[in-house]
């Protein structure tokens, strides 16, 4: 296989061929925010974009948890510039955490399937129809992008932080032999009803919660592909990842490493 060619794994055989056709799949794309004031409207143009020029049927649910610096009311401008049955505000009064804001976005989500991406352009657009490809093709139950197999890669940090992510995935490797080779990447496609049985089974919260989605779908036999994807670190806006979060994430794959 080529090394950008995109590679799958599966953890039980593919199911039967569905009986929808691709066009009438409709992709609910996830969007939680905070302090994404200048981001939001560029990844929203392409978003738009991409699915536009694909064809796919969409819906770009934006979860704000009330952000201080304007997201809201851009957002507000977008879902009247794009219309309301393309981009659908639904916000909280209040920062609840990342794993709270997909089951509210779920809920308000018309698709069949769901896709979870970062707000702040570390995650393009571009790999969206690839992620579909993908899933048609194997028919997997989620389709995961992978900064670490084939052509994937990050691009704009320094060397401290490759360090804790590359350190952070190959102890996970190690302790939970997950089956899949990017645990906190959050740029996912999910069968929607996978994304709420997953939820529904996983008590991590902030970064520990993407890497626990993987082990509990390995757990549930669901089937998982994989993308190679390029990450950019955020060109606006501050990043989110500090000490406190590096002290949960390893308190958080201790806990799965003795429960799971």
């Amino acid at each position: 296989m080529a090394s950008g060619e995109a590679s799958g794994l599966c953890t039980r055989s593919p199911r039967e061929p569905e009986p929808r056709t691709p066009r009438q799949d409709k992709y609910s794309v996830l969007l939680p925010t905070y302090n994404e004031r200048e981001n939001l409207p560029l990844i929203v143009w392409l978003l738009v974009k991409s699915f536009s020029e694909s064809g796919f049927n969409y819906e770009i649910i934006i979860i704000d948890d009330g952000s201080p610096d304007g997201t809201r009311d851009v957002a507000e401008q977008l879902e009247k510039i794009y219309g309301s049955d393309k981009i659908l505000l639904r916000p909280r009064e209040q920062k609840l955490g990342l794993g709270t804001a997909y089951i509210h976005g779920v809920k308000h989500a018309t698709g069949n399937y769901i896709i979870i991406m970062d707000a702040d352009l570390s995650h393009h657009p571009k790999f969206i129809p690839e992620f579909i490809r993908k899933q048609k093709e194997g028919n997997f139950d989620i389709v995961s992008g992978t900064r670490y197999k084939g052509n994937g890669g990050v691009y704009g940090w320094d060397l401290k932080r490759k360090i804790i992510s590359r350190g952070a995935n190959f102890i996970t490797q190690i302790l939970l032999r997950p089956g899949a080779s990017d645990l906190t990447g959050s740029f996912r496609l999910y069968r929607k009803e996978v994304l709420q049985k997953l939820i529904e089974k996983c008590v991590s919260k902030g970064y520990v919660f993407q890497m626990e989605m993987i082990v509990r779908a390995r757990q549930l036999n669901y089937t998982v592909g994989e993308v190679p994807i390029s990450f950019v670190d955020r060109v606006y806006g501050e990043s989110k990842l500090g000490g406190n979060e590096i002290v949960s994430f390893l308190k958080g794959l201790l806990t799965l490493f003795a429960t799971t």
